[in-house]
């Protein structure tokens, strides 16, 4: 196996692969399973290779007096926070549902787990990877529980130092080895100057074994392929029908048009990064024939004429010798008369007895 290397539901993740894209769903169905199942086929339709719901069993995560919190305003589907979350809560049936609709449209489904009873949840319905949000990054306990599910995790990183990177993946690695840490900024849109993308290639140094990744809040779809030739091989970002709806997600959430662009753009800069062997290309040979330049006689050349640097011209078409290897020339004699333009090569010369010889 490749060092850096990992495997969702059959499909490899590498450094030499394309980007695994994610659309992250969370809560943007709203708590209707139709609208859900439009995500699920819009995301199908742009090329994501996975769709992700957030799990909560809301009693437990929260505590009393932030359950019972009043929670109005335009973003709210129920008069205390906890009513809203319930009301944004899927339940076994519609996961199931989910589960065969994903398996229809050939796409991942799999959740963010908040809690050690959603893993469970989750794990129980047999999804093929398991997320980790920013703010459990330190939630050593719930990261070990996960991890013992013996699913492939993903890790965000939002407001997290290194150190605490770091202690997330000492307490995951001994014990899974499908591991993606994921570049986070935890603002919602992120703008530019705060993803911080340079992160990635930190975390390659720091992570070796470790498949790195982007999990974007930012608007658009343009900084996700930056982030692929930074080395990120799981992009994630948020997805919407509709980015005027109510609700914290919908404004920053990719359109299915955006994400169908981030998907082409994402295979593109696959393409392009290509091979770290630098060699000419059969492709390039019309071009650096009319472009390059060959060794010619700067002026008719009489046989016996001893060449120095002054005789030489550098020439278009580039089909002969470079003008690096002109040192082969140089105090050699010529075999035979060579006209203004015509081409030098060693073969037309033989060792000239003397360097002032002309």
């Amino acid at each position: 196996m490749n060092a850096r290397e990992m495997t969702i539901g059959g499909r490899r993740v590498a450094d030499d692969t394309e980007a695994y894209v994610i659309a992250e769903i969370g809560h943007n169905h709203e708590g209707s399973l139709e609208r859900a199942e439009e995500l699920f086929r819009q995301a199908a339709a742009a090329g994501a290779h996975a769709a992700k719901l957030q799990k909560r069993d809301n009693r437990k995560v929260f505590t009393q007096d932030m359950y019972d919190q009043p929670y109005l305003g335009r973003n709210s589907y129920g008069p205390t926070y906890g009513a809203h979350r319930e009301a944004l809560e899927f339940g076994r049936a519609e996961y199931e549902h989910l589960a065969q609709l994903a398996a229809d449209l050939g796409i991942h489904f799999f959740a963010t787990a908040f809690d050690t009873a959603s893993v469970d949840f989750l794990m129980d319905l047999d999804l093929p990877a398991i997320k980790i949000a920013s703010g459990d990054l330190t939630n050593t306990p719930l990261l070990s529980y996960a991890a013992k599910a013996g699913k492939p995790m993903i890790i965000s990183t939002g407001g997290a130092s290194l150190e605490e990177v770091r202690l997330a993946c000492r307490t995951i690695l001994p014990i899974n080895d499908q591991l993606a840490v994921l570049q986070c900024t935890a603002v919602y849109p992120a703008p530019p100057e705060m993803l911080h993308l340079n992160v990635i290639q930190a975390f390659r140094r720091e992570f070796p074994s470790v498949v790195i990744g982007f999990s974007g809040h930012d608007q658009g779809p343009d900084l996700s392929s930056v982030s692929y030739g930074l080395g990120a091989r799981v992009i994630e970002k948020h997805f919407t029908l509709d980015q005027t709806r109510p609700g914290s997600d919908h404004h920053f959430s990719l359109s299915p048009a955006e994400l169908s662009t981030l998907v082409t753009a994402l295979n593109r800069a696959h393409r392009a990064l290509g091979s770290e062997v630098k060699t000419p290309l059969v492709e390039e040979a019309p071009a650096l024939f009319k472009m390059g330049k060959k060794v010619v006689a700067a002026y008719d050349l009489p046989a016996g004429h001893v060449l120095r640097e002054s005789d030489l011209a550098f020439k278009s078409p580039g089909d002969g010798l470079k003008p690096y290897r002109l040192n082969e020339l140089i105090g050699r004699s010529l075999r035979q008369p060579v006209a203004v333009d015509e081409p030098l090569s060693p073969e037309l010369t033989i060792l000239a007895e003397s360097i002032h010889a002309s």
